[in-house]
C-alpha cells in the first residue's frame, strides 16, 4: 500500500512539475549563513531551549545547538530558528 502510494505521489508531483517536497510530508531545511534555519513540514516541537531546539519531522527529529536560539516564525507547516547556530544532527525514525 505505501509503495503504491509514493508512486501515485510521485507521478502527480512530475505531472504538474511541483517538487517533491510540497506535495509530500518529508522535511525541507533551509541553512541560512549561521543564524537562520527554515524548516518546512515538520510535526511538533519536543524541546525548547536559548541553547537547544528539538523538532520533530514524520523522518525524525532535528536537533539545533547553539546560543540565543529563538523561534521566529511558525506556521502550520514551517518554523523558523534565529540565533547563533553551533550544530545540527538529526535522529532518524528507526522501525523496531
Amino acid at each position: 500500500m505505501e509503495r503504491r502510494r509514493k508512486a501515485r505521489t510521485s507521478k502527480i508531483s512530475k505531472f504538474l512539475e511541483l517538487p517533491e517536497e510540497v506535495i509530500s510530508d518529508k522535511p525541507k531545511i533551509t541553512i541560512v549563513g549561521f543564524e537562520e534555519v527554515l524548516i518546512e513540514n515538520y510535526k511538533a516541537i519536543l524541546e525548547y531551549e536559548d541553547f537547544y531546539i528539538k523538532i520533530n519531522t514524520y523522518l525524525g527529529a532535528i536537533n539545533i545547538n547553539g546560543f540565543n536560539l529563538r523561534l521566529k516564525e511558525m506556521t502550520g507547516d514551517d518554523i523558523m530558528v534565529l540565533g547563533k547556530i553551533d550544530s545540527m544532527d538529526f535522529e532518524p525514525v528507526t522501525d523496531e
